[in-house]
């Protein structure tokens, strides 16, 4: 098995149909690439001309040594890592893809060098971190909610498991003077204003910059985003949350900052919309799945979880030991915190 270097245009052919994240994307790589000073690595596991496994990373010198991220940090990507596509069903053909990619990509990074941050975090489905592990980084999991979509046909059947509050709240949409559209960047730029103040409520920044998010959604085709907006009768606007997707999966990205109207919950509205249009428009055919993006953080659970999503782990990879924990207090220092 062969590991290679890639380029944006082969990386875009070497992708498999389904089993990736939005930010796997060749566009989405492409503005991460222009919006941060490490260097992009696009690594391919070949068999003969079959791409069987895939690995972006961003690679940056910097007064504290090298760090290698995957993806960046403090871009808004919630998860990136490895792809494995074998061309067999056996989960040892798998398993030694899986290895081989590792041990490939950590030995061009120089991983095991003292100076050497590394930092992964994994996609939903991405299940075998071991050879990590096995290389001496820590593997912790984490955790996010997705909502089961396939084989649903209309809204009853996606919110049939939902908590009975969230289904009453979500068929009242026909009883409030309020509309939701998708709209365009602008409409998204107001969005992440509602962002950045949510996380100012908590003394942090916003995970990434009105430029970033402005370039990614010129960049990406039309397909991989919507922007789902709130509003009265006059116009007013009330919330929004910007929607991602891949092949495989719808995402909460970013929005949805607390508001009511009329007594109803216009985020719950929101959320309705959204599923309506995964499970009845032809466009959206492919998706299986609603991902909350997170299941981490206590105070948001207990929303999130009157979903009923399926609880899915991922993986966080990085370097351990107490050179690793100075080195990341200093690399926070310099570039900002790690989110």
């Amino acid at each position: 098995m062969d590991i290679e270097r890639l380029d944006l245009e082969r990386w875009g052919d070497a992708l498999p149909r389904s089993g990736f994240e939005v930010f796997h994307d060749p566009d989405a790589l492409a503005v991460l690439d222009a919006h941060t000073d490490a260097e992009l690595r696009l690594y391919g596991a070949f068999k003969g001309q079959q791409a069987v496994g895939l690995l972006p990373v961003f690679v940056d010198e910097n007064a504290v040594g090298r760090t290698v991220f995957s993806p960046p940090v403090s871009m808004g990507v919630p998860r990136l890592g490895p792809i494995i596509d074998p061309n067999s069903p056996k989960r040892r053909k798998w398993e030694r893809i899986n290895a081989e990619l590792a041990a490939g990509v950590l030995e061009d990074v120089e991983a095991d060098r003292r100076s050497t941050l590394f930092r992964m975090t994994c996609s939903v489905g991405y299940d075998d971190p071991r050879p990590y592990g096995w290389n001496d980084l820590s593997v912790e999991p984490q955790f996010t909610y997705v909502v089961d979509l396939e084989g649903c046909s209309n809204l009853e059947d996606a919110m049939a498991g939902f908590s009975k509050s969230l289904r009453n709240e979500m068929r009242r949409y026909d009883d409030v003077d309020l509309t939701i559209e998708t709209e365009g960047i602008d409409a998204a730029l107001r969005i992440y204003d509602d962002v950045v103040d949510q996380y100012a409520e908590y003394d942090d920044e916003a995970p990434m910059t009105p430029q970033f998010l402005r370039d990614l959604l010129v960049t990406l085709d039309d397909d991989r985003w919507r922007t789902y907006v709130a509003r009265t009768p006059d116009g007013e606007y009330k919330s929004g949350i910007l929607t991602l997707f891949s092949n495989d999966l719808a995402y909460y990205w970013q929005g949805g900052v607390t508001a009511s109207y009329e007594h109803v919950s216009v985020n719950n509205l929101l959320h309705r919309r959204i599923l309506e249009d995964v499970v009845t428009d032809p466009d959206l055919e492919s998706i299986e799945g609603y991902d909350l993006v997170g299941a981490n953080t206590e105070r948001l659970c207990e929303y999130k979880g009157k979903f009923n999503g399926e609880l899915r782990p991922y993986y966080v990879v990085e370097s351990s030991g107490l050179e690793m924990q100075l080195a990341k207090s200093a690399y926070q220092r310099v570039s900002g915190s790690l989110k």
